[in-house]
């Protein structure tokens, strides 16, 4: 088996501090940190929101649904990596949301065009952990979108974190019926 792991969206912008914040984001990131220095992965991606004009994605009036207020913003503060989040062994970004909603990492690109499916079976990878920002939106998402592709999918929750309660049941019930492995629990704005 040859096992990846995905940290999604840990981004200013989603931690304590920025414009969509989300409550254990900061915290995310630290233990993130340290779980990639633990080693156990053959490769390690990291996704991110990097919007340049997403349309109704960005609203003054935000529905917290289909709509949100302005963030990662392609090139500010924002968009960067949050600094607790060492990025020494990410081998690749993909960016996604550029000119739309997105919300799965599998719908962003590298910086050279490939799609996140395609790296990952470049490299032979049949195993993902799926951890980051935020447990019932990008990281669901992405976690489903993984299972269907076909990697072996599992959601390390003690490095998620959530936006509500409600959103993350919610998103955990979708997780199982797509097949995904549930370890650990989500903090939970």
């Amino acid at each position: 088996m040859t096992k990846a792991l995905i940290v999604v969206d840990v981004q200013n912008d989603f931690c304590e501090g920025g414009s969509l914040a989300v409550a254990g984001g900061a915290a995310v990131a630290a233990a993130v940190s340290e779980h990639i220095a633990a080693g156990g992965y053959d490769h390690v991606v990291a996704t991110r929101d990097y919007h340049v004009d997403p349309g109704g994605h960005f609203s003054e009036t935000p529905d917290y649904v289909d709509s949100w207020p302005v963030h990662c913003v392609a090139g500010t503060a924002g968009a960067s990596f949050h600094p607790e989040l060492d990025v020494t062994a990410v081998q690749a970004v993909f960016s996604k949301g550029a000119y739309a909603a997105a919300y799965s990492g599998f719908e962003g690109t590298s910086g050279t065009g490939e799609q996140l499916t395609d790296w990952l079976r470049v490299h032979d990878v049949d195993q993902v952990d799926v951890v980051g920002i935020a447990t019932d939106h990008c990281v669901r998402a992405t976690a489903i979108d993984a299972a269907r592709a076909g990697f072996a999918t599992t959601v390390l929750l003690d490095l998620t974190a959530g936006v509500a309660a409600n959103t993350v049941d919610s998103a955990l019930g979708r997780l199982r019926e797509a097949g995904v492995v549930l370890r650990g629990d989500p903090r939970v704005g």
